[in-house]
């Protein structure tokens, strides 16, 4: 089978292609232009249009974004999958503010996408995307090299530096705060959420000393902790948040989205592509170092020592939507408590989960 790569985005530094990843959250970020624009995507009532768009039944169409998300598709660059005469097209994006408009007008058939900004897409548009799975997730973690923090608690009376302002990473920091006890703001039994500084300078300013706390995703700890050992991964968001919910419960940062008139019309072709990508993210958490050789092979964001060094702390799985409704609806739900707009203000209903 013939290979075809569409290129949309040519590579770009690490910092910024995570940086734009993040800016998909709810509220507008002044520092992020990505961050207007994905505002923009995800709050425009349009809808699709009448009827679907015609679509060749020998191709589909996926987005990837470059940065982490990206990662466990550069195995299936490298070796397209077997869909039963369908032909892969991979088409590669900055950021999911890129993405979305395309999925709308259904230019692409599978991408992905923060779960909130997929659920709101899917309530505000006429139900125009489902989520096939989660993709990844939780790899939050505050990093710092102050050898005093090792709780939440250790936070009162400082000032955090937060990648992504109005995306999970914030909510989530907000809400395991709250959960122990600990108000945001000013004063010695606060902790201040900042986020003056733009993501993708988060990780100069920790090793320049300008900032000495930040809440940042992979692989942003992993560039921190590779440029200067000092720095360390202080505080899992993985492990605060099973104290809350309990051992084994974690939270999605990254769905695999379908648009959903072609997921009625071919439904076995996105199977098959899910059993690949399934089979794909396996390869990759085995294969870190070529992983990476082929990410950066594919200009997909990231330089291949990163990467390898990212994978192992990144999280990355396929779990069904279906399987993991209850970890996705509850990661909702803490968005419904912060900024009910950044999720369509409910939960989607069973409309939303590819079965």
């Amino acid at each position: 089978m013939k290979k075809t790569y569409v290129f949309k985005i040519a590579a770009i530094a690490c910092f910024l292609s995570v940086s734009a990843v993040l800016s998909a959250g709810g509220k507008k970020d002044s520092v992020s232009p990505d961050r207007n624009q994905a505002s923009s995507a995800e709050t425009e009532d349009s809808t699709v249009p009448s009827g679907h768009p015609a679509v060749s039944t020998d191709s589909l169409r996926v987005g990837s974004l470059n940065g982490p998300t990206g990662i466990p598709l550069a195995y299936l660059y490298e070796n397209h999958p077997d869909l039963g005469g369908v032909e892969t097209v991979f088409q590669s994006y900055a950021s999911p503010a890129a993405l979305l408009p395309k999925m709308i007008k259904g230019e692409v058939d599978i991408g992905f996408l923060p779960a909130n900004v997929a659920a709101k897409v899917y309530l505000k548009n006429n139900g125009a995307i489902v989520a096939a799975g989660i993709t990844g997730n939780g790899n939050v973690v505050l990093v710092t090299e102050d050898p005093g923090i090792a709780s939440l608690a250790d936070l009162k009376g400082k000032t955090v530096e937060v990648a992504g302002q109005g995306a999970t990473p914030d909510y989530m920091f907000r809400y395991l705060l709250s959960k122990n006890g600990i108000a945001v703001g000013t004063g010695d039994n606060m902790v201040q959420p900042d986020y003056s500084i733009e993501t993708s300078r988060i990780g100069a300013e920790l090793i320049s000393g300008k900032i000495r706390y930040a809440v940042v995703p992979e692989p942003f700890a992993t560039v921190v902790t590779m440029r200067d050992k000092n720095f360390i991964r202080a505080i899992n968001f993985q492990t605060e948040y099973e104290k809350i919910e309990g051992a084994g419960q974690t939270y999605p940062l990254t769905l695999m989205v379908v648009r959903a008139g072609y997921a009625a019309e071919h439904p076995e072709t996105v199977r098959a592509f899910i059993a690949a990508y399934r089979k794909s993210t396996e390869w990759t958490i085995t294969n870190p170092n070529k992983a990476g050789v082929l990410v950066q092979k594919y200009t997909l964001g990231l330089m291949a020592p990163i990467v390898a060094r990212a994978i192992p702390n990144s999280q990355y799985v396929f779990i069904d939507a279906v399987s993991g409704r209850a970890s996705i609806e509850k990661l909702l739900d803490i968005f419904l408590q912060f900024a009910p707009e950044s999720v369509g203000g409910v939960l989607p209903d069973d409309g939303f989960y590819f079965k």
